[in-house]
């Protein structure tokens, strides 16, 4: 049974979060280990791994991120450990700002690093601009592979841009 399954939940990179939330709080009160102490261990075992099961589940699918990646590995698009070959052109692109992040490094720059960062931010409604529809569409039963290899692209650069984004906050939380 996968976490959707568990929720009674399409397969969506979408959710509303307070219907996860509501989900979650209803089996957290259905499983909770607490309830079946004076049961035999056999059942006291089983609810304890559905309440773990059911903090695993909010976990993944109340973040956008841990949702998309549950859904991606859930369909066989990534993996841990993968090695994922981004473009060249967004290569090029991530070196620019990373040479941004070694000239701070050189020369604490208060302007460059807000330059920065609404340079990373702009990134980041970019790349969500590309897969958008794509994203809030997605079902299971019509989507294509096509559409998960769009989604697994922006994955992988938008973890990129996370990596880069951590960097420049510890590096200006350091200045």
């Amino acid at each position: 049974m996968n976490y959707f399954e568990f929720y009674e939940l399409p397969v969506s990179f979408i959710l509303d979060a307070q219907e996860v939330k509501r989900k979650f709080l209803e089996r957290s009160k259905k499983y909770h280990p607490d309830f079946f102490v004076n049961e035999e261990a056999q059942q006291q075992s089983e609810m304890l791994e559905l309440s773990t099961f059911n903090t695993r589940a909010y976990h993944a699918l109340s973040d956008f991120d841990r949702r998309m990646q549950y859904i991606l590995e859930m369909k066989n698009q990534v993996s841990e450990g993968e090695r994922y070959e981004l473009s060249p052109d967004f290569l090029m692109e991530m070196m620019d700002i990373n040479e941004g992040l070694m000239e701070l490094k050189a020369q604490h720059d208060s302007a460059k690093i807000e330059t920065l960062r609404k340079q990373v931010r702009g990134l980041f409604d970019d790349l969500y601009q590309e897969v958008s529809s794509i994203v809030e569409a997605y079902r299971e039963e019509v989507s294509t592979e096509s559409d998960l290899k769009k989604i697994k692209d922006y994955y992988y650069r938008k973890k990129y841009l996370l990596r880069i984004q951590q960097s420049l906050d510890t590096f200006a939380a350091h200045s």
